[in-house]
């Protein structure tokens, strides 16, 4: 597996991360087996959050992959806090309350990465920098960054956080690539033009945060999945003989037209099949052409002006 710098950080990171959202939909003996299958790949990162199955995802977790201090240092660990029931909270008792209760669930000593997971319009940024301190001076966690977060909410952090942001968790795939597109249509009078987030991909690249693209084989907000949907005929045509032509499956081409990008993200990849598990890390050594990149980009519907 090929491997990437975390934003400004030194972590050394595989390519393609390991979302367990859905690993407590796996039995004792099939989560032991997708682990294992995702380590024997070099897919050793593995994303997680405290509201994923209401924290069961993580003790799962950590059941599954035999958690012990040998194998705690083969593995890279990210996990969110923020969200609870009706609300988004970033208050300083809160965050330390949630690693507290992370680093319980998944049976360590320290997270790797810790992301903010949605913006908290309540957020008092003292605060945040406040748990940062305490949960990096504590050796709790190493690396923080965000999730969902446009660039004037990173800056608001970053006048009082003292550690870098290393990553942005963000939606992003080939039918939701808006972020992708509003950069291409500038100037123009078109949906495409559209800039929802402030430009944050160009944001990330300037500022060295590694932005970590989720749900990459979905459409719209968890509607289904575009790969071999009737509703996206062009695209997948177009993806097929793409496939064909590198002899891999479309999952690894979906995959590979992220990695193609030069800001060098970090997808976050959600499925439990261990086929399509293996298809996504075969992505890291698939290198589209521009002409191939392009191609999928307007088959999904995508314009150029």
């Amino acid at each position: 597996m090929r491997s990437i710098k975390l934003g400004s950080s030194t972590l050394e990171v595989p390519v393609v991360a390991v979302g367990c959202m859905r690993i407590n939909s796996l039995d004792k003996t099939e989560a032991e087996r997708f682990v294992q299958t995702a380590l024997e790949e070099g897919a050793s990162f593995f994303d997680h959050a405290d509201i994923y199955g209401g924290g069961t995802c993580e003790e799962i977790f950590a059941d599954a992959i035999h958690m012990n201090a040998d194998i705690r240092e083969k593995i890279i660990l990210q996990s969110k806090c923020g969200i609870r029931k009706g609300m988004f909270d970033f208050s300083k008792e809160h965050i330390l309350e949630s690693v507290d209760g992370i680093l319980k669930r998944l049976k360590t000593e320290y997270l790797d990465v810790l992301l903010l997971h949605r913006p908290d319009a309540l957020v008092e940024p003292e605060e945040v920098a406040e748990a940062f301190d305490i949960l990096e001076n504590s050796g709790k966690v190493r690396h923080f960054g965000v999730s969902n977060q446009k660039p004037m909410q990173i800056e608001l952090l970053k006048k009082y956080v003292r550690q870098p942001l290393v990553a942005n968790q963000l939606q992003l795939s080939i039918t939701n690539a808006n972020m992708i597109s509003n950069g291409i249509n500038v100037n123009m009078e078109n949906d495409s033009a559209v800039d929802r987030d402030g430009s944050v991909l160009d944001y990330c690249r300037l500022h060295d945060i590694t932005i970590q693209p989720w749900s990459p084989f979905q459409y719209g907000f968890f509607e289904g999945v575009f790969l071999g949907n009737d509703k996206f005929p062009e695209l997948n045509q177009t993806i097929d003989e793409i496939a064909g032509k590198y002899e891999v499956s479309n999952t690894t081409i979906a995959t590979a037209w992220l990695l193609r990008h030069p800001a060098q993200m970090q997808p976050v990849i959600g499925t439990m099949n261990l086929d399509r598990l293996k298809d996504c890390c075969k992505a890291s050594e698939i290198h589209l052409t521009r002409e191939e990149w392009y191609s999928i980009y307007r088959a999904a519907g995508n314009i150029l002006p």
